[in-house]
């Protein structure tokens, strides 16, 4: 039996959304980040740890039925700078388009600094950073320079209640 033989294929969904090249290990804090328990009914499809000629490795995640809007993506784009979002109808690729890390995030995450300005009851300000570094992330706050790691992002997308909608 050669290689080829040996491979398990994951078969194509009919609508929906593949998000691919996603930085090996990262799968689960995308779903987290979509909100995907496994209790909404879609079928979900998630390949960890793939070969990638460009990547090394890379992860998969395939959600049927469901289109990312905006602010979902701009969130994946904090774990999977370079990832790719392709839609699916009626098992065709119809739209692919390339994550990219603005080098500003508005309104996305929370400063962590309890003294920020953002996060004054009384002041009306929503929270911006400035991307000082893609991999690892690193953030750094517009308005009190606070920096924030990519551990602060994964659990602030972990807690929903301090999740922006």
């Amino acid at each position: 039996m050669s290689e080829k033989d040996n491979r398990m294929l994951v078969r194509k969904i009919k609508n929906g959304t593949v998000i691919d090249h996603i930085y090996a290990g990262r799968a689960l804090h995308v779903l987290e980040i979509l909100r995907i328990t496994g209790e909404e009914g879609n079928i979900v499809t998630l390949a960890m740890n793939i070969d990638s000629k460009l990547m090394g490795k890379k992860d998969i995640v395939k959600i049927e039925d469901r289109e990312l809007n905006h602010n979902e993506v701009a969130k994946i784009a904090l774990l999977a700078p370079r990832a790719t979002i392709n839609i699916v109808k009626n098992y065709e690729v119809t739209e692919k388009h390339r994550i990219e890390l603005p080098k500003i995030i508005h309104g996305v995450i929370k400063c962590t600094n309890p003294r920020c300005i953002t996060n004054k009851e009384r002041e009306p300000v929503t929270p911006k950073f400035i991307v000082t570094n893609d991999n690892p992330i690193e953030l750094q706050c517009y308005y009190c320079d606070h920096e924030i790691n990519e551990q602060d992002i994964i659990k602030q997308f972990r807690e929903r209640d301090t999740v922006w909608s």
